[in-house]
């Protein structure tokens, strides 16, 4: 079925969309952020919404383009500026930059970022050696041209540079003198009282739980793919049908940027809004989920081979009252060099509002489990599990670990001490599923010897975060963590480690 994913299948998929699946056609996701009280931004309710989803009467938090908070969005094509059509509504200069009239129908947008981090490591990599600084510097230029009610062009360049010391060889997701971060085409419209729409060139895809996809916020430069996605949305129920190859970042200029053919992800999300009498009064959602991954160039257990994983599973979230939920299973399946796939992972997170204001304190509990087993063993099948591109600072902020044969229970406090200041602080403790496999990096690469070392215990990581929304345009954001290593690293000649980070981020 995935041969249906092709370019021109996918715009068949938006030609014949028709009223009768308008009803059944909608549904977004704010990723992890909602119950992830480690998550740098928190989605709210309202905000602003794509231009090709006005009107079609979905939930504004639920649209499945992220977190917007103040009107901005970590995906800057997701914001709607077009209130700024009005002078009256516009406060200073960077609000004309909103809304520039070119004709009665077409206008454009420029957005903007800088920021400016600086993270600190000690035992980079868990193994004993002097401590990294690295001072990294994003900048990010966007253009959004809406040409009418159904066509727009939008594309953002991005430049990272990185100093520091040991700051050792550094990726092209943090180095890159200039890199076309995304460029793509709109085309959309209504059939009936169905939105569907269809997009290709180089884009962010966060349509899921972020342990799953991901921008990866994270890093200098945002992970972006190149393909085509389309869409039909409706008030209830909506699909999202997509086909990319992973991007290779280089380190310099626009040329060295290219489609990694040998990485391909594609597959159809679907989501479902539940009836609010639920429990008595809820506000939730249902997203089922069939992806394919195909890599030419994937290694477990020291063999490198051709890998096609797909994925299918679902999610559950949303609200309950002051709870708060977020609940995904997905069963792995496929061959890895000759070798069936069956692995599991399962993400449970939830929070308590503990008041009726929604900025009282919150406690929660998340556990995350990722299978695995016999990686390093060719005669059997591969449990191993492995995510697409997710976010992999949920586990640790020092991004030393993943859901791979992984096994995590995490309680969490959200207070705001002072008006604008937002502060979490996480205790979590990690095991691997199986002793039958090594320990991952949050890479998928082992730790060398792990998987000959008896125990389950990883470790255990005490974090604390702050965020100060100074403005809608500025923020600051600062993170602690200490990761004390458990009898399994110690024993194969790893040891603990400490990471702070701090960085100020203004956009418009």
């Amino acid at each position: 079925m995935f041969r249906l994913l092709s370019g021109s299948a996918l715009c068949a998929f938006v030609s014949i969309a028709t009223p009768a699946y308008a009803q059944s056609a909608s549904q977004s996701q704010t990723g992890s952020a909602q119950t992830d009280p480690t998550a740098q931004n928190v989605p709210a309710a309202g905000g602003a919404k794509a231009p090709e989803s006005k009107s079609n009467g979905y939930p504004a938090e639920a649209e499945g383009y992220g977190a917007t908070t103040g009107g901005y969005n970590i995906s800057r094509w997701a914001e709607d500026w077009s209130k700024y059509k009005d002078p009256a509504k516009r406060d200073d200069f960077l609000d004309s930059l909103k809304y520039i009239p070119i004709t009665d129908d077409v206008y454009l947008t420029l957005s903007g970022e800088a920021r400016a981090r600086v993270n600190f490591t000690s035992n980079q990599g868990l193994v004993e050696t002097d401590a990294q600084r690295l001072d990294i510097l994003r900048l990010v230029a966007g253009a959004d041209l809406h040409l009418g009610e159904h066509v727009r062009v939008f594309g953002e360049l991005a430049n990272g540079t990185v100093d520091g010391v040991n700051t050792g060889a550094v990726a092209g997701t943090q180095r890159n003198d200039l890199f076309a971060q995304q460029i793509f085409v709109d085309i959309y419209g209504k059939v009936g009282n169905v939105d569907v729409g269809v997009r290709g060139g180089r884009q962010e895809f966060t349509d899921g739980i972020s342990m799953l996809v991901s921008a990866r916020d994270n890093n200098a430069l945002m992970f972006t793919l190149d393909g085509v996605r389309a869409w039909a949305k409706g008030s209830k129920v909506r699909a999202d049908v997509f086909d990319f190859n992973f991007v290779t970042f280089g380190t310099e200029g626009l040329s060295d940027d290219k489609t990694d053919g040998g990485t391909r992800f594609s597959g159809i999300s679907l989501g479902t809004v539940l009836p609010t009498s639920l429990f008595g009064g809820s506000k939730l959602f249902f997203d089922p989920l069939l992806w394919r991954l195909r890599s030419r160039n994937q290694t477990w257990g020291g063999v490198r081979g051709r890998e096609e994983r797909i994925y299918y599973g679902g999610r559950l979230w949303g609200t309950v009252g002051p709870l708060t939920v977020d609940y995904t299973v997905t069963r792995e399946e496929g061959d890895f060099a000759g070798r069936p796939i069956k692995a599991w992972q399962v993400f449970a997170a939830q929070t308590y509002r503990l008041g009726k204001e929604s900025t009282a304190p919150r406690i929660g509990l998340r556990g995350d489990y990722g299978s695995g087993g016999d990686a390093f063993d060719p005669t059997k099948s591969l449990r191993t599990s492995f995510s697409p591109f997710g976010n992999n600072i949920y586990y640790t902020y020092g991004v030393f670990v993943g859901p791979i044969n992984f096994l995590a229970a995490a309680p969490n406090l959200s207070f705001q001490p002072i008006k604008k200041v937002r502060v979490t602080a996480e205790y979590e403790f990690m095991w691997r599923s199986t002793d039958r496999d090594a320990v991952y990096r949050s890479n998928g690469t082992p730790y060398a010897g792990t998987q000959n070392v008896a125990g389950h215990h990883i470790g255990d990581a005490a974090r604390l975060q702050a965020v100060w929304s100074i403005s809608p345009r500025l923020s600051f954001t600062g993170r602690l963590e200490h990761v004390a290593a458990g009898d399994v690293l110690t024993r194969a000649g790893y040891h603990s480690s400490n990471f702070g980070a701090g960085w100020v981020s203004f956009r418009f």
